[in-house]
């Protein structure tokens, strides 16, 4: 509390944003004065309902019972002081925090997407393994874009010419969009989001934002905050920015691969290495629980009906588990490193899913692999394009397995696995009630 109050001084601070994400990784929450934002957390006064948490990306709610209260009860917001950021993009002094939600009875709300991670991470605690991740982000800029029924272009930069061929690690190609990245990289310097390296990828205009390494909650916040400060600096140009997994017709999709590794939480050693510099049985064990439960947790890695068109064959996208070493095609590649930076790149994370859900599905994956001291397939050298399609092609398939899993249940939570379904059911509903313009061109006067 005294914390807050001191940031808030400090920086003369007019308005709070609360923030809060929902499953998609939406921001929720309220935007209060400064003062009774500070009278109210220490009432229980930032409350929103429940339901807030089973809201669909159309902003509709499920018919529900079960999940959350038919009353559609109240939850409360306890501020995390350590989340306090300036918002840069205003005009006048706005802070954000990022919150936890809680029932009245003082009990975290646990189909909170946050809540999620957390529990993950104590399993972790628990075991004296603490885990450090590093997100890399891809994204569009595109033209604005007000109806939908017309595709996506890639916008006009400083050359007053549509990037059309693929530019992978242009440079140049960056440099034009420079005013935009300029405000990007002010912008999250002034919300400490520890952003390293940008480069442009295969797509027309998409670009990938890499973060430096660190706590799985610090960089899962970040990577939540990136998202809208992107968004914002897009705005400020009139250029779209769209973590959309797959937006444009014949380019390809749009990830967040998540470099993952473990160290001792009382020697600071990385665990996934042998004193003599060889991956360690641990190591070993966590790509295997990858190998083993990605399947069934892509309901929170490709979250959407549109994920799953970016994970086609020769797509730069895997379309299975396997793992290998410095080895882009699969779905678990091991980057060439020194022992003490060894780690294991997850691929198979889409840009759209929300980063705490996609950040504790990864972690609970290889916290069953080493608690089952599973073992891995061999690697795979060469193209894994050539084996076999393994991972769900639909969001239907990937409820079905899903739902399917003892393991994640239990390390997850029945009550929020039955969230994330009742939330993505009644999504598959809304979508199936869309004509697209494929099928109007193709089956109108042909069938």
């Amino acid at each position: 509390m005294k914390e807050i109050e001191e940031f808030l001084k400090e920086h003369r601070i007019d308005e709070v944003e609360c923030l809060v994400p929902d499953m998609a990784g939406i921001a929720r929450g309220k935007i209060l004065p400064a003062q009774r934002f500070l009278q109210a957390m220490t009432r229980h006064g930032l409350r929103l309902p429940e339901a807030v948490f089973v809201q669909t990306v159309t902003g509709d709610y499920p018919d529900d019972g079960i999940v959350t209260s038919a009353a559609m009860q109240d939850v409360y917001l306890v501020p995390d002081p350590s989340t306090i950021r300036i918002v840069p993009w205003y005009d006048d002094p706005t802070a954000q925090i990022i919150c936890d939600p809680f029932h009245l009875n003082e009990e975290p709300v646990e189909i909170a997407s946050r809540t999620v991670l957390k529990n993950v991470l104590s399993l972790y605690e628990e075991r004296g393994w603490v885990p450090d991740v590093a997100p890399e982000l891809e994204f569009f800029l595109v033209d604005v874009n007000t109806d939908p029924d017309y595709p996506l272009i890639s916008p006009i930069g400083r050359s007053g010419r549509r990037e059309t061929s693929r530019q992978s690690y242009g440079v140049d190609a960056v440099n034009e969009f420079d005013p935009l990245f300029e405000d990007v990289y002010d912008f999250c310097e002034a919300q400490n989001i520890d952003i390293d390296t940008l480069s442009h990828e295969g797509g027309a205009a998409q670009m990938e934002m890499n973060f430096n390494h660190g706590p799985a909650l610090k960089l899962a916040d970040q990577a939540f905050q990136f998202k809208r400060t992107v968004r914002e600096a897009g705005l400020r140009h009139k250029v779209y920015a769209t973590f959309m997994a797959k937006p444009m017709e014949g380019q390809p999709g749009s990830s967040m691969h998540i470099h993952q590794s473990l160290t001792g939480a009382k020697n600071g050693k990385n665990l996934f290495s042998q004193r003599d510099g060889n991956d360690s049985k641990l190591f070993h064990n966590h790509i295997a629980g990858l190998q083993k439960h990605l399947p069934a947790m892509m309901p929170l890695l490709a979250p959407n009906v549109n994920s799953y068109r970016r994970l086609v064959r020769d797509s730069d996208a895997p379309i299975n588990t396997h793992w290998g070493y410095d080895n882009r095609s699969v779905g678990l590649r091991v980057p060439h490193s020194d022992p003490e930076n060894r780690r294991v790149e997850n691929r198979v994370v889409g840009a759209d899913a929300n980063p705490y859900l996609a950040i504790a599905a990864s972690l609970a994956c290889g916290y069953l692999g080493m608690t089952e001291r599973l073992k891995p397939r061999p690697p795979v050298e060469g193209s894994a394009y050539r084996l076999a399609h393994t991972l769900p092609r639909t969001l239907y398939d990937s409820l079905h397995r899903f739902n399917g899993s003892r393991q994640i249940k239990k390390i997850l939570g029945a009550k929020f696995v039955d969230a994330v379904t009742l939330v993505k059911e009644t999504e598959l509903d809304a979508y199936q009630q869309v004509i697209s313009s494929w099928e109007r061109e193709h089956l109108l006067l042909n069938v």
